[in-house]
């Protein structure tokens, strides 16, 4: 069994085949692959293609998945739960919201405008990002199933805590009037727009080949939105990996910094990407030996809480309780970070 899952890890989902392809037709084509320009040359176009195939199959599989549940029947869904029951669901019903397909907020925004409760509609909000088979499947290419399955299970606490959290609080009017039920009297049926294009009050209906077209639709969609964010990452991530001296790394970012998981929360909220672009980052830390919960806790800062994103959520909701949410989220995050590293220090997973 550990040998049938270290073949999943490095040649189906981490791809080594082709990292060993890419070599070979560099160095055939004369390219020195012992000098940093001939690594970062193999490590550009390797991660580039994986993370494309990765990016068409998860984004495909996603999207199909999602067409089952789009916003209307989500919210009535919900609507059935109370207390930390809903708040258990609103935070599993945001892993099967595809990452980069449909947004998040503008379907918080419908669920706002439904009346779902607040705690609810934030352990949504904070699932979406963070849990979902895409993180599951990438998780696994680089850290192993051990800490992707751990690493489900923690977003989504910390999902329904910080829902429970905000509900206890009672800050709905901390929400913008008009994303408040007596904004939209009509709110249980009128359409709530993904941000995509799609039409996601129809979903519902769909027969199995308009669902595929979907998928497709959503594949096209998010590629031509995001392959220059990939490309950045991979070039960030070919710098890392091959030009910077793997001490300054270990300095800023090393086990031996205490302060290396909050370093690496801070760096990744002004970065605007999706979780695809941080994968080369990603690995190339992970090649410099980087622990996986300073990692991970980069990753999940980019991914929820990018200077874009807030900007939007400040749209919808007031400054007390995005300061809330924020404070909520890099809390989470930070404390995550440092329970993985310990998880690795001590069991080595």
């Amino acid at each position: 069994m550990t040998s049938f899952w270290t073949f999943v890890q490095t040649q189906i989902l981490g791809m080594q085949w082709l990292n060993d392809l890419v070599g070979s037709l560099l160095t055939f084509l004369g390219v020195d692959m012992t000098t940093q320009l001939g690594g970062s040359m193999q490590f550009f176009i390797y991660d580039f293609i994986k993370i494309l195939i990765l990016l068409t199959i998860l984004i495909f599989v996603m999207s199909y998945i999602q067409s089952y549940f789009p916003p209307e029947r989500t919210k009535r869904i919900l609507a059935d739960f109370r207390g930390i029951k809903a708040n258990f669901g609103g935070a599993l019903l945001g892993t099967v919201t595809p990452f980069c397909s449909c947004s998040s907020i503008p379907i918080f925004i419908g669920f706002t405008k439904a009346g779902l409760p607040l705690g609810v509609t934030f352990s949504f909000l904070i699932s979406s990002p963070f849990v979902d088979l895409a993180s599951m499947v990438i998780l696994t290419s680089i850290f192993g199933i051990e800490m992707a399955v751990i690493y489900v299970i923690v977003g989504v606490l910390l999902a329904v805590i910080g829902g429970t959290i905000i509900e206890k609080m009672h800050m709905d009017d901390q929400i913008m009037d008009f994303a408040r039920p007596s904004a939209d009297v009509a709110a249980e049926d009128t359409p709530v727009s993904s941000g995509c294009g799609c039409s996601c009050s129809n979903m519902g209906d769909m027969d199995r080949s308009e669902r595929i077209s979907y998928s497709w639709e959503q594949v096209v969609q998010t590629v031509s939105k995001v392959w220059k964010y990939i490309i950045i990452g991979v070039l960030i991530g070919a710098l890392i990996h091959n030009w910077i001296p793997t001490d300054i790394i270990q300095a800023i970012l090393g086990e031996n910094n205490p302060f290396s998981v909050v370093i690496a929360t801070l760096i990744g909220v002004p970065i605007y990407a999706d979780i695809f672009g941080t994968i080369p980052i990603a690995e190339a830390l992970f090649g410099k030996g980087i622990t996986a919960g300073t990692i991970l806790a980069f990753m999940m800062s980019v991914t929820a809480l990018s200077l874009p994103s807030m900007m939007m959520l400040k749209s919808v909701v007031k400054s007390k309780l995005l300061a809330t949410f924020f404070l909520i989220v890099v809390i989470g995050i930070i404390v995550i970070g440092y329970m993985f590293n310990w998880l690795q220090l001590m069991f080595g997973i």
